[in-house]
C-alpha cells in the first residue's frame, strides 16, 4: 500500500510536536547546546497577536514526519515579498521517500500564491546531502554573500548604541 503524505498549517496545539522537532533538527546539526526556546516561546511569537513565522507539519500516514518554519522577508530589488525556509527537517524513518521535495514544492508554490519573488534558506557547509539535495531541485548557492549575525552581548552593546545616542534616549 503506497503512502500517504499530507501537509498541515500548524496550530497552538501543535506546540510540543515543534518544538521536539526543533530539538531533533538541532541535534542532527549538533547544535543542541543552542536550543533555549519553550513552548511558551514558540506559542508568544508563532500563534500570539503577531506571529512571526509559519510552522507547517508533514504527515505520513497520520503521523507527523516532517516541519519546516518559514517567514516572509523582503527583495527591495525585486520589489517583492520573498519566503525565508528557517528550518526544514525530515525525522530519519521518513528520509528518502520524497518528503523534503514535497515540502520545499509546497512552500514553493505557496511563494507563488502569495505573489513573492524567491524561495530562500541557508544550509551548514558540510552538510553534503543536503547541498546535493538542493542543486538537484535547481537552487543555486549564493557563494558571493557571507552571514553575518548579531546576538546576545554583542546584540545587547550595539542596541545600547542606539539608546545612549538617541534624543531623548530611545
Amino acid at each position: 500500500m503506497p503512502n500517504y503524505y499530507q501537509i498541515k498549517a500548524a496550530t497552538p496545539e501543535d506546540l510540543p510536536l515543534i518544538l521536539s522537532f526543533i530539538k531533533e533538527l538541532a541535534e542532527y546539526e549538533k547544535l543542541s547546546h543552542e536550543v533555549t526556546a519553550t513552548e511558551q516561546q514558540l506559542r508568544d511569537t508563532l500563534f500570539g497577536p503577531k506571529a512571526y513565522a509559519e510552522v507547517l507539519i508533514g504527515y505520513l500516514d497520520q503521523e507527523p514526519v516532517s516541519f519546516a518554519l518559514f517567514f516572509h522577508n523582503y527583495s527591495t530589488f525585486l520589489g517583492k515579498p520573498g519566503i525565508y525556509l528557517e528550518d526544514l527537517y525530515v525525522r530519519p524513518v521518513a528520509r528518502g521517500k520524497g518528503i523534503g521535495q514535497k515540502m520545499l514544492a509546497y512552500l514553493a508554490n505557496l511563494a507563488k500564491e502569495r505573489h513573492c519573488g524567491r524561495l530562500e534558506w541557508w544550509v551548514l557547509d558540510w552538510n553534503e546531502s543536503a547541498i546535493g539535495f538542493y542543486k538537484r531541485l535547481g537552487a543555486k548557492p549564493m557563494d558571493e554573500w557571507t552571514v553575518y549575525r548579531v546576538t546576545d552581548t554583542a546584540l545587547d552593546e550595539l542596541a545600547q548604541k542606539w539608546q545612549d545616542s538617541a534624543p531623548g534616549g530611545t
